[in-house]
């Protein structure tokens, strides 16, 4: 669970999430699904608690029958809109994460 803006996670993460759900439940195999923020600076604060607010989020699909990966990756903010899946190599350099290193992923 991460703070999203209002529109933000009602719209288009709202789509990206749909879409990830229909793939998957389309899908041969088994299908991997991380989902993440991305901070930047110092995070802005919310709460009593001062939660970090993501500047981004991320929704990063694998399926594991094909090694096909791709990712989603979204402005947190209420203009922000879904746009084309970026590859799982453009998410890694964006986050520095090599997610799936044990696993052969075709871009």
């Amino acid at each position: 669970m991460m703070p999203q803006t209002p529109k933000n996670n009602q719209k288009p993460w709202n789509g990206i999430e749909q879409a990830t759900r229909k793939y998957a439940l389309r899908a041969k195999g088994d299908v991997y699904v991380i989902t993440g923020p991305v901070y930047e600076g110092k995070p802005k604060t919310i709460g009593d608690n001062r939660v970090w607010v993501p500047k981004y989020l991320y929704k990063l699909v694998y399926d594991a029958t094909t090694g096909r990966a791709w990712a989603h990756w979204i402005e947190n903010n209420d203009e922000a809109r879904a746009s084309k899946p970026i590859s799982y190599a453009e998410l890694v350099r964006r986050t520095g994460i090599d997610f799936l290193s044990k696993e052969k992923v075709l871009d």
